[in-house]
């Protein structure tokens, strides 16, 4: 999995490891580059908003055309896309402008951000929090759709589609926003995919679904949250990308970008 659940939060780990190396560097930054508390304070919060923003740019520039069809979404900051090595240059810079009149100071800063940004590339490949997937192909269970016909999830890798499994509810902000891209996605050939609602009754999901004039295909009721449990999700939403065999490629928990799942169908 991609993220945790920490009570009520769920937080994805490479956003976890990234907090924990910018508390390291923030901790020892202040303790060995010998600057004063207002000097530290100013590089390393312009630090912190410089490395964002150069790490949001790159990605966007290299994922553009992921965002051409919709550019607003690029200020969605909350959603996963940054790239590290733009958000390093972009410190590198910050950090030797604000530092240029101590040089040690200098020194030290960038070593310490280059060390840091480092260490958070080497947690997210290594990802000691945990990243098998509780599932490794599609499973066998039976759900009923809208108008309560069965559909038997693992049957679906006869049509020979990728097969993407979305668990959502509702009641869940991210869910929603996300549902457009999925059916977008759903229309593509050779794509197969299923929005198992988690735990609610036939009465809201059709309401919504009509709402919104969303058109799917393989609408599910998963009322028992069976799928919940079998893919170990910490939380909604959860999607799961299967290849054309059923075996599993890959688990995303949160709301999915349009970057990611263009990446998703592309590889």
């Amino acid at each position: 999995m991609n993220a945790i659940a920490i009570g009520p939060l769920l937080i994805s780990t490479p956003r976890l490891y990234a907090l924990g190396c910018a508390l390291l560097l923030l901790l020892v930054s202040r303790y060995l580059l010998g600057l004063t508390p207002s000097q530290h304070g100013r590089w390393f919060n312009g630090l912190m908003v410089i490395w964002l923003l150069g790490a949001r740019i790159v990605f966007v520039a290299l994922n553009w055309e992921s965002y051409s069809a919709a550019p607003l979404e690029a200020l969605k900051v909350w959603q996963p896309g940054y790239n590290a090595l733009g958000g390093l240059i972009a410190g590198l810079i910050w950090t030797a402008w604000a530092l240029r009149k101590r040089l040690l100071a200098l020194i030290g800063g960038l070593a310490m951000l280059v060390g840091t940004t480092s260490l958070w590339l080497v947690l997210v490949t290594l990802a000691p929090l945990g990243n098998d997937f509780a599932i490794d192909a599609l499973p066998e269970i039976t759900l009923e759709d809208m108008d309560g016909n069965a559909v038997n999830l693992s049957s679906l890798t006869e049509s020979g589609d990728l097969i993407i499994v979305n668990l959502w509810a509702t009641w869940c902000p991210p869910c929603l926003r996300e549902m457009p891209l999925l059916e977008e996605a759903a229309k593509r050939e050779g794509v197969s995919v299923v929005v198992a609602n988690q735990g609610e009754d036939l009465l809201p999901i059709v309401r919504y679904l009509d709402e919104q004039r969303l058109d799917f295909r393989y609408a599910l009721r998963d009322p028992s949250q069976t799928l919940m449990a079998q893919f170990q999700a910490p939380g909604l939403p959860t999607t799961v990308l299967f290849d054309r065999q059923g075996n599993t490629l890959d688990v995303h928990v949160g709301e999915l970008t349009r970057a990611q799942l263009e990446q998703w169908l592309e590889d």
